[in-house]
């Protein structure tokens, strides 16, 4: 039997990091689905029209080294709002979710959405404040020319579209656990996150 685990969240609130932490101590296969929207924001900001670049992704799309800059962060924010390009790139999302190792999806919608039935689903949370800090000082390690200023205006722009979109807008699912992390580290998070999932998933 194939489990599902979907985690949910805002951007920088740490469920990539659970989630890859999560996928590894059960076993699973993971997808980052906000690279799918990466990659195609990416596409548009070279020039591509955002259907038809959802429509053509493939695999090594999500390969690309640019995938985790801020412009295509934002990018990525905006093509999400697309109706067509959301369809575009459910029926991946799905298909990778029925693996029979099991699998974990971390993204916006993977618990409401895509996933409706997940076996698990966890909603990770933060603060604004403490999620522009950890992605300022993301940035910095790679060098960017931001400020805090501009990154957590940034965040809370990122936050207003994706909670307010007509199509399948970030919010937990009813039955999603919620797991604020602005005052948990990274190991903490990751072990009540562990914690909370093995009360369900039994593999």
């Amino acid at each position: 039997m194939g489990f599902t685990i979907a985690i949910d969240g805002p951007a920088a609130a740490g469920k990539g990091t659970i989630s890859k932490a999560v996928a590894a101590h059960f076993g699973f296969a993971h997808l980052d689905t906000g690279l799918l929207y990466r990659a195609v924001g990416a596409k548009v900001l070279n020039g591509a029209e955002p259907v038809a670049a959802a429509r053509t992704l493939q695999a090594e799309d999500l390969n690309n080294a640019s995938l985790r800059t801020a412009d295509v962060a934002q990018a990525a924010s905006r093509v999400a709002v697309i109706a067509e390009v959301r369809e575009a790139l459910v029926d991946f999302q799905r298909a990778f979710a029925r693996r029979a190792g099991g699998a974990v999806l971390d993204g916006r919608d993977i618990g409401t959405v895509i996933c409706p039935d997940a076996t698990a689903k966890l909603f990770v949370t933060a603060s604004a404040e403490v999620r522009a800090e950890r992605r300022f000082l993301e940035l910095e390690a790679r060098a960017a020319d931001v400020s805090r200023e501009q990154v957590l205006a940034d965040v809370k722009e990122r936050d207003e579209r994706d909670m307010n979109r007509s199509e399948a807008p970030l919010k937990p699912a009813a039955d999603a656990i919620i797991l604020d992390t602005s005052e948990l580290t990274v190991d903490g998070a990751i072990t009540q996150a562990i914690a909370e999932i093995s009360r369900i998933v039994k593999p």
